[in-house]
Parts: structure tokens; C-alpha cells; sequence
């Protein structure tokens, strides 16, 4: 006989592929098979067609196509005989599914099966149905089904009831046809049909609430008996498993009363009580006594309790904690974390056996007991927890110690109650794993140092133990380095000792040395380094003595292939050659840090690059007076254009590099007045000379009135983003003498301004309840693609507003200048308002109508409020 022909049999085909070598082979084979498989099925061959379709199955399972074969499923579910039948219906299991358009046809099929006197070819029809219903058979046949939940036999019944499953899953409308039917199945006492039955009405109370009140009130009280009668039945070989009888139907029946308890408190009180026997007599030394036991604990805790029953279930979790088999730990450190939030106090009482978790080898096991243990921590418990965290912390491994540290760094934040155990337990953890601790959480350590101002001299002697032990650790190589050079005096005189201190003898060189290791560990990288170099600085002002040595240290990184270093090296060194004058005041101790404006940037409510303004501008040390503005654009999304700005210096070439805008060096700050004493100041220091002569007109006097009162002109300094508020163009056509002295006499001649009369209406830019912001709206003279807005604004609630703060953004072709504001307060009842100006430059002009994103912050009553609005109702040509 032809190994390849339709009367081959299936063992036959199956040893051929077995013995194929390579899968070229076995493609060659399937390929012949197949061939062989068409011809028979062209020559409608009734006698193998069995055989065929059972071939067809095998190359399916193999990951061959085999969509030719559909057809001949639904012809052998036709024929009238058991075997054929069975086998179609296998086919059509295997080689369809509810979205082929072939099982439409089988439609009818499947009903004449429902109702044939044979229950197994009606049992063939409930498992095909129930494996590959779609919705249209589902609404077809579901009265057949229905009916079949009532049949004689229970293999029947179990079948119908696994295939009203599918039917309600496809269909939920049709879920109260079943309703009735489903709690009948749930007096059997056939356990194959009852488990059929509770899954059933666990569904249907998923996808009915008419099904789920009906159950509770007509099931509850017999799902309880029933379950009672299952833990209190005795010895039943035929359901037995591990000496618990049917472990499989405690689970469902479980699972069901979940359901129904949950949400309703007269369900959960008549289940209470059996739910405590199943706690109570489950033997948990086996397998299925845990999953009893786990999903009772599931239940308890999803139920409406008073809180007992949730103790013994904690407590049930607490045993699961002491099991050898990790599997059933981390599934009770899970739970726990659920029950932390129902009654953390029952689940604090497990605390050392979660705490061993923590040390256990699997690391699965470690990472969640640490998340519960991270949830456990309160006030009464931070100090001990800690300490024995940081104890494992000097042992555990080495990927575990990023998420250990973490955790406990982010528990010493928020459990500080003294900024001494925080200063402590930050420096244990930056000496035993400070590469593993994120930036924000060492700058919140400077932060808080900072603040202490009577524990600097015991942080910095604890930094400088701790450095000399662990200079392997680059974090606290930064923080010790930091604060070396803030308090490198307290350090060598032992200022603010403390009587829980060891005493300790530092010299002057030995503070110098420290730092010194320091910028040159190999392994230290340029933040370190650069914050080495900043305190060599700061301590040649502490220790004159060691200037000169200070002094050859820096020098050795004028050479720096890094450009940072190289750069900070040679104006270090300029500063300590030629400025010894103003060296003490330059590199004075760094002033206390503000909490909320830290917290709240670290936070990230106040973007530190945002143009903002205040009421009052601030002092630097060198006594210039900085408004808090920053004009730069583009920083809330805004901008959708990548149209560069052009640049207000009137295209110098090194100010376009620096991105810097040096026209005011060529007005003067009133007409015949000399200039400030901050601008020579700030000149002096940028190295911008002010000497060149400047001749004004009346027109020119009026360009620069906005700059002649007390507001500097370099309002920008901040960053040095951009040092002009004026345009360069608003002082060339009056300066235009002086001009041509810089282009040898070939300048422009003087040209008569262009007046720019038109009027604009002024704008309601933003109004709420109890805010009004009002802009008012000017041109300069020549400047067309300029605006001058003032904005006005006016409280309409009843409360005063402080620390009113007003920011703005724009699109990267506007250019943005905030002056200050004219107040940080603004009176309740629309009693007085603040006012701001603003400059907009349009590079756009004509082309582009402005937009602007504006956020204003204020705070009222002691809480803080936050305003945001995108403008974009502009009055046309600004």
C-alpha cells in the first residue's frame, strides 16, 4: 500500500514524521500526506474520511495549515453514527473557532444533537458548544441548553452547566434565563454537577446584579449548609485528596460566598460562622489544607466582618510566613499587603517574621516582605525597624541593595522626628551603600544640614570619620566634601561638641588632605570632583595659611581634558590670585535654605525655569538687586513652530554666541544721569565697559522711561539667559553718532522715528470666581513686532491673597520679559490690585497672532491654589 495514500493509517503517518531527520523532511512528508488527504476528500471517499480528518488533527497540532479539511467536519457531525460524530465534532473543536464563517452551517447540527435521544451525542454537542460558541449560536440555542440543565443524567447536567458558562459570557442579556435553573443545580449532591452549578452562579452574579440579589437571599443559608456538610463529612475515597474531601468544591463554594458577602452585611453574618470552622479544622501540613485555607482567608477578608474573624485570618497569614515553601509565603506576603489597610494592627503583630522575609535568599520573597514592611512602619516602630534594616543593609546583596536603600532612605524622610537620627541613619546608609542613593534624596541631606545650624559642627566631624572609613562610596564622598568645605573651621576647632561625641583632633591639613583624596580618586567623577574644587576654594578663605598649597591643587586641573574642571580651575585660581579683596565674601557660608521653595521644587509644583516674577526683587551677596525674572519661552508646550527667535543685539556675533543681549551697556539709565551703582558693579564683573559718550533726544528719553526708576536694567541676570529688557533696536536710530565710531564713520544717519499711534482694547485675559486679570495693551514707536502689556490684577473673593506669584511662557518665535511685580499681596474684595509689566517681541509679526500660557500661585487662608490658562484671543497685528 502507498505510505501516502488515503488509506494510510494514522499511526502510519505519525511513525513517518517521528523518523523524519531534519524538518525538511518532515515538511516533505506533511506536504505528500496532504496531497493525498485533497485527492480523497475531491473523490467525496465516505469510507476514510475518518481517517482523514483524524490525520488533518495531528498535522493541526503540528502548525500546519489544514483549513481545507473545514468542510469535512460538518459532513462527518451529518452522518448519523456515534464514531463519526465524535470524531467531527473533535475536528471542529481543533480546526475551527467562533470566528470562522464555516460554523454558521453547523448551526443546525448542533440543535438536532441537543435533542437526540442518545445523551453521549447530545454530551458531544454541550462540550463542542461550550468550546466554540459564538454569540449568534449562543442566542440560538440557548433554549436548548436551558433545557438540558434539568436532563436526567448528571454528566448531562454538568456539561449544559459548563456550556451556560460560555452562553452567558457571549450574551450577559441572556443571564436571567439561567438564574432559576442555576440554583437548582446547587442542591445536587452529585459533586461533579454542584461544582458545575456554584461556577455557574459565581458568573452570573459577575454579569447580573438581579442574579446576585437573588442568590443572596434564596442561596446563602444553603451554600453554608453545603459547605458545612463537606468539612464535617467523613472519609470519602471517591473525592478524597490528602485527607480533605474535595478540596476542589471547598475552593468554589468559597469563592461563591465572596461574592455574596461582599457589600452586604446580612450575607457576611450568616457565613461567619462556618467560615471560622473551615479556618480552624483545614490541616494545613498539606497542598490543598493551604489552598483551603488561603482562599477562606480571601474570603474573610473581602467580606463585611467586625474584625474578628480578620484577626484569625492574620494570623493564618502569619503561619503561611513560617512555611518552607515559597509559593505559599509570597502569596500570604501579598495578602498581607491587602489587609495592611483593614487592620494593620492584627497584621504589626507578624512584624519579625516579615523582618526575616527581608533576609530571606529568594528575591522574590525580599522585595515584596519589604514593600509590607515599608507599609508597617509608623512613628512608634521607625527607630527599631530602621536600625535593623540598616543592619541587613551591610549584608544583603548586591541587587538588592538599590531597592533597600530606597526604602529606607525614603522611611528616614518621613519618620524624621529629630534632625539628629536623620543626620545619623543618612550617614550609616551613605557609608554602607552611597552608590546605590539617589541624587534628590543626598541633596536633601545638604538641605537639611543646611537648616541645622547647631548640629554643623557634629554633622561635619561624623562626614569626616565616615569619609576616611569609606571613600568607596561617591555620595558621601560629595556630602563629606560639601561639608568640609562649608564648615572646615568647626571641623579643626571643634565647635558644637556634643556629649554623645567621641572627641577628635583635625588640623587644617588634615581637612586640606580629605579633600584633596577626594579629587583624585580615580573613580571619582566630575560632580565630585567639581564639588572638591569648590571646596579647596571656600577653604583657602577658612585656612589662609594653606592658601598657597590650596592654591597648587587647583592649579593642577588648568590642563583638564574636562572642560567643566578646566574651566572652574582657571577662575578659581584668577580669584585667588587677583581678588583676595572680595575672596571672603565671595565664598561666604552658603545661607539657610528655604523649606517650602525647596520641597515644593523637589516636588516639582515650582518649575525652577519658568519666567516668573515676585513682589520684591532679591539682594545678592555682591549687593545687585535681582528681580526674580527669566524670560525664557517655550517651557509649557507652547510651541509648535521651531522658528529660532531672533536674537535683540543686533546680530554682534558674541552676543549671539552667549546668548546674551549687551544693548543696555549703550543707553544710559536717565538722560543726563550717571549710571547705578548695582550696573557698574555688574559691568565690572562681566568685563563691559560704560565710557562711550551717548547723546539723547527727546524721543530717546521717551524709549527709556519704562528703565528710569528704581528697577534694574539687567533684570535677567539670573542665569545670564538673557541680560536686556530694552531692544537694540529701540536705541539705534538716536545713538546712531556713537555707532559710527565702532564702524569707522560708515554708520546710518539719523532717521526719524515712525509713530505708532493705533489703539488697542484692553483684555480680560483670565477670570474666575475669585481672580480677574486684566491686560492693557501699548506699542513702541518703530517697534511694531514689540508689545508692552500691563496686567492687572484683582482679587474677587473675600480673602487676602500672599505670595502671589504670576508665570508665563510663550512659543519659541516670541520673546518674553517679566518686570517685577508692584506686590506679593493682593487685598480681598477687588480693594487694590497688583500690577506687572510685560514686553513681548513677535518675530512673527504679521504673520503669527500672540499666545500665551499663563499660571498664577497665591495663598489664601494657609493653603496654596493654583491658576492656569492658555490665552489665545489677542487682538489682532500686536
Amino acid at each position: 500500500m502507498n505510505p501516502f495514500s488515503s488509506g494510510t493509517r494514522l499511526r502510519d503517518m505519525i511513525r513517518a514524521i517521528r523518523a523524519c531527520k531534519t524538518a525538511a523532511e518532515e515538511r516533505a512528508v506533511v506536504r505528500k500526506e496532504c496531497a493525498a488527504i485533497r485527492a480523497s476528500i475531491n473523490e467525496d471517499d465516505q469510507d476514510y474520511r475518518h481517517r482523514n480528518l483524524a490525520k488533518l488533527m495531528f498535522i493541526q497540532i503540528l502548525g500546519y495549515p489544514t483549513h481545507f479539511g473545514q468542510m469535512e467536519c460538518l459532513k462527518l457531525i451529518a452522518s448519523a453514527g456515534f464514531p463519526e460524530k465524535r470524531i467531527g465534532y473533535l475536528g471542529l473543536m481543533l480546526l475551527l473557532d467562533e470566528r470562522q464563517e464555516v460554523l454558521m452551517l453547523v448551526t443546525n447540527s448542533l440543535k438536532q444533537d441537543l435533542n437526540h435521544s442518545n445523551q453521549y451525542i447530545v454530551g458531544l454537542a454541550l462540550c463542542a458548544l461550550g468550546n466554540i460558541c459564538s454569540a449568534e449560536m449562543a442566542r440560538d440555542l440557548a433554549p436548548e441548553v436551558e433545557r438540558l440543565l434539568q436532563f436526567r443524567d448528571p454528566n448531562i447536567r454538568k456539561k449544559a452547566a459548563l456550556c451556560s458558562i460560555r452562553i452567558i459570557k457571549k450574551v450577559p442579556d441572556l443571564a436571567e434565563n439561567f438564574i432559576n435553573c442555576a440554583a437548582s443545580l446547587l442542591k445536587e449532591k452529585h459533586h461533579g454537577v454542584l461544582i458545575t452549578g456554584v461556577q455557574l452562579c459565581a458568573d452570573l452574579c459577575k454579569v447580573s446584579s438581579e442574579a446576585l440579589e437573588y442568590f443572596r437571599k434564596k442561596c446563602t443559608e444553603g451554600l453554608v449548609r453545603t459547605l458545612r456538610d463537606i468539612v464535617n463529612s467523613p472519609y470519602s475515597p471517591e473525592y478524597d485528596i490528602s485527607g480533605i474531601t474535595d478540596p476542589y468544591l471547598h475552593i468554589r463554594l468559597l469563592k461563591l460566598l465572596r461574592i455574596l458577602g461582599q457589600g452586604d452585611a446580612d450575607a457576611s453574618d450568616r457565613m461567619t460562622d462556618i467560615l471560622a470552622q473551615v479556618a480552624t479544622k483545614t490541616e494545613s501540613n498539606k497542598n490543598a489544607g493551604n489552598a483551603i485555607l488561603y482562599e477562606c482567608v480571601e474570603t474573610i477578608m473581602s467580606i463585611e466582618d467586625d474584625g474578628g474573624l480578620r484577626v484569625l485570618a492574620i494570623n493564618i497569614l502569619g503561619k503561611f510566613l513560617s512555611n518552607r515553601d515559597n509559593n505559599i509565603r509570597y502569596v500570604a506576603l501579598n495578602m498581607l499587603m491587602r489587609a495592611t489597610t483593614l487592620d494593620a494592627q492584627a497584621v504589626q503583630r507578624h512584624r519579625a517574621t516579615i523582618l526575616d522575609c527581608v533576609k530571606d535568599s529568594d528575591a522574590s520573597i525580599r522585595k515584596r516582605a519589604l514593600e509590607l514592611l515599608y507599609l508597617l512602619v509608623n512613628e512608634n516602630n521607625v527607630k527599631p525597624l530602621i536600625k535593623e534594616l540598616i543592619e541587613y543593609l551591610e549584608v544583603s546583596d548586591q541587587e538588592f541593595k538599590g531597592d533597600l536603600t530606597a526604602k529606607i532612605c525614603s522611611l528616614v524622610e518621613k519618620f524624621s522626628l529629630e534632625k539628629i537620627w536623620y543626620i545619623d541613619q543618612m550617614l550609616k546608609v551613605l557609608s554602607e551603600a552611597g552608590n546605590f542613593v539617589k541624587d534628590e534624596v543626598w541633596h536633601a541631606l545638604i538641605f537639611v544640614i543646611s537648616n541645622a545650624s547647631d548640629l554643623h559642627g557634629y554633622t561635619v566631624r561624623a562626614l569626616y570619620r565616615a569619609f576616611l572609613t569609606s571613600t568607596e562610596q561617591e555620595t558621601l564622598v560629595r556630602v563629606a566634601v560639601w561639608c568640609i568645605g562649608e564648615y572646615g573651621d568647626m571641623l579643626v576647632n571643634n565647635v558644637g561638641m556634643l556629649d554623645i561625641e567621641d572627641p577628635i583632633t583635625v588640623t587644617e591639613c588634615d581637612a586640606v588632605d580629605a579633600v584633596e583624596v577626594a579629587i583624585k580618586r580615580h573613580t571619582s567623577d566630575l560632580t565630585t570632583k567639581a564639588m572638591a574644587l569648590i571646596a579647596l576654594l571656600k577653604l583657602s578663605s577658612r585656612f589662609p595659611s594653606y592658601s598657597e598649597r590650596i592654591k597648587g591643587i587647583i592649579v593642577q586641573n588648568k590642563g583638564n581634558l574636562v572642560l567643566e574642571l578646566q574651566q572652574r580651575s582657571i577662575e578659581f585660581n584668577r580669584i585667588l590670585q587677583k581678588h583676595q579683596k572680595i575672596r571672603s565674601a565671595l565664598v561666604e557660608r552658603m545661607p539657610v535654605l528655604d523649606e517650602a521653595t525647596f520641597s515644593g521644587r523637589r516636588a516639582g509644583s515650582l518649575p525652577t525655569a519658568i519666567s516668573t516674577s515676585s513682589g520684591a526683587p532679591s539682594n545678592l551677596p555682591n549687593g545687585i538687586a535681582k528681580p526674580a525674572t527669566a524670560p525664557i519661552p517655550d517651557l509649557l508646550d507652547l510651541s509648535s513652530d521651531d522658528v529660532p527667535a531672533p536674537s535683540s543685539s543686533g546680530g554682534d556675533f558674541p552676543q549671539d554666541l552667549l546668548g546674551v543681549d549687551l544693548s543696555p551697556t549703550l543707553a544710559p539709565s536717565g538722560a543726563g544721569k550717571p549710571p547705578k551703582a548695582s550696573t557698574d558693579v555688574l559691568l565690572d564683573l562681566l568685563s563691559i565697559g560704560t565710557s562711550l559718550p551717548v547723546q539723547t533726544g527727546s524721543s530717546a528719553s521717551d524709549i527709556l522711561s519704562s528703565s528710569q526708576d528704581d528697577k534694574a536694567p539687567f533684570a535677567n541676570f539670573n542665569g545670564l539667559a538673557s541680560l536686556s529688557s530694552l531692544s537694540a533696536n529701540a536705541t539705534s536710530p538716536v545713538n546712531a553718532a556713537p555707532m559710527m565710531d565702532l564702524l569707522d564713520g560708515h554708520g546710518p544717519g539719523p532717521q526719524k522715528p515712525e509713530e505708532n499711534g493705533q489703539a488697542y482694547p484692553s483684555l480680560v485675559a483670565y477670570e474666575s470666581s475669585s481672580l480677574r486679570v486684566m491686560f492693557n495693551f501699548s506699542k513702541q514707536p518703530g517697534s511694531p513686532q514689540t508689545t508692552l502689556i500691563q496686567a492687572t490684577f484683582t482679587n474677587l473673593s473675600s480673602n487676602v491673597y500672599n505670595d502671589f506669584l504670576f508665570q508665563a511662557a510663550v512659543p519659541k518665535f516670541l520673546q518674553l520679559h517679566l518686570d517685577p511685580a508692584s506686590s506679593n499681596t493682593l487685598p480681598a474684595s477687588g480693594d487694590g490690585s497688583i500690577t506687572q509689566n510685560l514686553k513681548v517681541t513677535n518675530s512673527q509679526h504679521g504673520k503669527k497672532s500672540l499666545v500665551m500660557r499663563v499660571r498664577i500661585a497665591y495663598k489664601t487662608n494657609n493653603k496654596d491654589v493654583l491658576e492656569e490658562r492658555q490665552i489665545n484671543n489677542f487682538p489682532q497685528n500686536l
